[in-house]
Parts: structure tokens; sequence; C-alpha cells
């Protein structure tokens, strides 16, 4: 719960605000936008909401805080926006809420699917959102992008009986996983979905590849809202920048359209011109000019 005692200078007098023990996460930048702003490290209110669906969004963003530093001085009961995660993303795609301290704050997605839905990578394990999961028939398989974001996969798999898909050098993050994939070639896990190795920010990192269309890019690759393209990090890639360049290249082969990444915005574009931004974004990468050297852009 955040503390009022604690509240950042920075945030604008009103009924939101945000606290010191914020972790920069970017999660309610990307929930409520029009309420919440950047900071030195910390994200913080640089305007009130000003109408129903403002003060919704910044409810939500307080329930999807990984670090419980959003706080409401008002009378809106934040349970009333409970049952909204998952959010809807598009098509059979959604952004699951409740962020985990565990991935700091990193994003997880749901896809309902028939034949089993997947979970990628996990939120916090919490009641509601479980008992909204089994109203959709629950989770048959959770595939784990890389180490950094498991979370409480564990907690989820042993609730739903799900199969964990992790790759082997990734294994030690989660080490009862059902389902071991190793090397660099892709890995057809059902009908159109492809687990494709991208090592680089950790040595066994993969992406998601659903339909041809949405691509789940862990901590490999987001959008950058300030610079209005994709971005990636060197500052933080664990494993080698020489072997995520590689990745990135390699990522040009394939055909989406969605970047649903663990950290960072997601994005929309065509694929051909998605392609071309990954052909410019491993072009940055090589000459490591302009290339974001923060995980939350």
């Amino acid at each position: 719960m955040a503390n009022p005692q604690k509240r950042l200078s920075e945030n604008v007098p009103g009924e939101f605000f945000v606290d010191s023990t914020c972790i920069d996460c970017d999660t309610c930048r990307q929930l409520a936008p029009d309420v919440f702003a950047e900071g030195a490290e910390y994200s913080f209110v640089h305007r009130q909401p000003t109408d129903a669906t403002q003060k919704r969004r910044s409810l939500r963003a307080l329930l999807a805080c990984p670090t419980g530093s959003i706080g409401s001085l008002g009378d809106a009961d934040p349970k009333t926006a409970r049952d909204d995660f998952p959010l809807l993303v598009d098509g059979d795609v959604y952004y699951c809420g409740y962020t985990s301290p565990k991935s700091y704050g990193g994003s997880s997605y749901f896809i309902r699917r028939d034949g089993g839905n997947w979970l990628v990578d996990s939120p916090k394990f919490l009641p509601p959102l479980a008992r909204r999961f089994e109203a959709w028939g629950g989770i048959a398989h959770i595939f784990l992008t890389h180490r950094d974001d498991v979370a409480d996969a564990d907690r989820y798999a042993q609730h739903f009986r799900s199969t964990r898909h992790i790759h082997r050098l990734e294994l030690s993050s989660q080490p009862g996983a059902e389902h071991i994939f190793e090397g660099l070639e892709h890995v057809n896990l059902a009908d159109g979905l492809v687990a494709i190795p991208t090592p680089g920010h950790t040595a066994g990192h993969c992406v998601l590849l659903l339909d041809d269309k949405y691509l789940f890019t862990g901590d490999h690759l987001w959008w950058d809202r300030n610079e209005q393209r994709l971005g990636a990090s060197q500052s933080y890639c664990w494993h080698s920048w020489e072997e995520q360049i590689e990745s990135m290249r390699r990522l040009a082969e394939y055909r989406f359209e969605w970047v649903l990444p663990g950290h960072g915005e997601r994005v929309y574009l065509p694929a051909e011109e998605m392609r071309e931004q990954v052909l410019a974004l491993t072009a940055r990468m090589i000459s490591t000019d302009g290339v974001n050297t923060k995980l939350s852009p």
C-alpha cells in the first residue's frame, strides 16, 4: 500500500500519487499515460484524471503496480477495476496486469486458444486473477522467455497443472519445467506457436511467435515511445551483446505485426514496416549509436 508520507514531490496535487518505493518499471505509464509520467528513475503523477476513463486507467495502474507504490486519496475503490484484467490487446491476446516485483514489473500475456490457453511469462499469483483464468478455461501451457520474468510461474503451473516451456539454458530459474528445448533452431510448440531462441540478453532467451502476427519478446526488444522506434539495451544485456545482435538479425527472417515485450511499450506495425524497424535496430545495435540504455524505455 502506497504511503502518503512518502509521496514524491513531483506529484501534482490531487487524488492519485506515487511514493518513493517506485522502481521505475513503466507499468503505470503504459496503462495510464495521461496521468503518469517518467521522472528521474521513478514515475509520478503529472496530471490528475479528468474523466471516468482516465480514473479507471489509473485504478488499473494502481492494481498492476508491482511494488504497491501508487496510492489514491479519493473515494474510488480499486477493487472495482480488479476484474478488468486480463486486458484485451488484440484478437485472443490479453495483457495480464498484476506485475510482480520478482520480474521487476515485467509484463505477461494470456492467449485464449482452442486446445488449451497459454500464459507467456508470469504475473503475480493472485486469487482474483486465477479465477479469471479459470473462467476462461484455465492455463494449459506457460511459455517462459527467460529467467528474469518467471515470477510466480511455478504457482500457476501447480494450480492449473500447466506444462511449462523453457530453454535449457534458463532452466535453473524454473527447474521443475515440464518441456525443455535447446539449441538455436526454432521449435514448433503447437499449431501456430513457434519458440525462437534469441540469445543475448541471457544465454537461453527466447521469443514466442503466434500465428505469424504476435511476437512476445521478453527483454529482447520493445517499442521506444520517446524515439518512436524499436529499441534494445546494451547496458541491460547480461550475456552477450554480439549474440543479441545476431539474434536480432535472424529475427528479421520472421513475419510479425505486434511486438509484445516483457518491459517497454507494446506496438503494432504492418509486417513490412516491422521488418524494416528490426533491420534498422540491428544496424544501430552494430554501431551502438542511439540504442536505449534503459530496460524500460
